[in-house]
């Protein structure tokens, strides 16, 4: 089964290209069947090439899929058109409003992590949107800053300022094979890591019911399961695109910043090569077995999603 998105939004024609199965609005209403709905909360500043990379891992899935594009309220975007935000995308104060509920709800990673929580100018509205999760998402994702503001927000696991830049590709340790979200994972796995912030192991397992399903001994933990918000938290890349650790290089080199080499990302460490995709087969796994678990548990009556009969279905 395909993605259901907008004929006119760029991804359609993106992921058509790949050959990833897409589908309008129209060829949906055609089919009897009830979607699974997903929202993504999308705070990365290239919005469009965000879109893509969530749209191709969740669309490549044998099930129907419904993704709602949705902003912060108040924050307006500076990279992104402003006809397309208006077309695309609805500020969460309003699909709040409405009452309405998804299946599946992802938060992307910021350019924000420098800043304590609270000085993140929608930091009000993103304590709404964790409260919100409680009992309008069957299961949420958060990715990278939106992964350890979330964690922060429901128990208090801190970040940590880095001394130097986690940039490149790491190997991650599978420490818990028999997870469903794991199934058909190898041994060890790489994952693009961009970041100069950090969850620690020692805070993860000072939290009752936290389980760390992917961790380095370098980075820090990659996955954590939270069963009790029905959440899982990456704070590593798997939706990159093979070039993106290369455009954050090559943009940083052009600013005159001090940026090193991504390790393990280049062949040979060398800039002027072709960077190698090593992730791209985990990355579908992670958010096939995702889709494939809320499919499995989701109730088919939406109204029930985040309340208790929610919990047993």
């Amino acid at each position: 089964m395909p993605i259901k998105i907008p004929e006119d939004l760029p991804a359609y024609d993106v992921l058509t290209r790949e050959g990833v199965m897409v589908m309008s609005e129209g060829q949906a209403a055609l089919q009897d069947i009830r979607p699974l709905r997903i929202g993504l909360l999308n705070l990365m500043p290239k919005k469009i090439q965000t879109e893509n990379q969530f749209a191709r891992l969740i669309g490549a899935t044998p099930l129907q899929i419904e993704l709602s594009l949705i902003r912060m309220s108040e924050h307006q975007t500076k990279n992104t058109a402003a006809e397309h935000m208006e077309s695309f995308y609805r500020p969460f104060s309003e699909v709040a409003a409405t009452g309405e509920k998804f299946d599946g709800f992802i938060i992307t990673g910021a350019p924000i992590e420098h800043l304590e929580f609270e000085n993140v100018t929608y930091w009000d509205e993103m304590r709404q949107v964790f409260e919100w999760t409680k009992t309008h998402v069957h299961s949420t994702f958060g990715v990278c800053w939106g992964g350890m503001a979330m964690i922060n927000y429901l128990h208090g696991v801190p970040k940590h300022m880095l001394d130097a830049k986690y940039f490149g590709c790491f190997p991650q340790t599978n420490l818990e094979p028999a997870s469903p979200y794991l199934r058909g994972f190898s041994d060890v796995c790489t994952v693009p890591v961009s970041r100069w912030t950090e969850v620690r192991q020692s805070d993860i397992l000072a939290v009752d019911g936290l389980n760390t399903l992917l961790g380095d001994e370098d980075t820090g933990p990659c996955l954590v399961e939270d069963p009790s918000n029905r959440a899982l938290y990456v704070f590593n890349h798997f939706e990159y695109d093979s070039d993106t650790l290369k455009q954050e290089y090559d943009r940083d080199v052009a600013e005159g910043k001090q940026i090193d080499v991504p390790l393990n990302y280049f062949p040979g460490d060398d800039p002027s090569r072709r960077p190698q995709n090593r992730w791209r087969s985990h990355a579908h796994l992670l958010y096939g077995n995702w889709i494939n678990q809320i499919y499995q548990t989701t109730p088919f009556d939406m109204a029930k999603i985040g309340t208790t009969d929610s919990d047993s279905a």
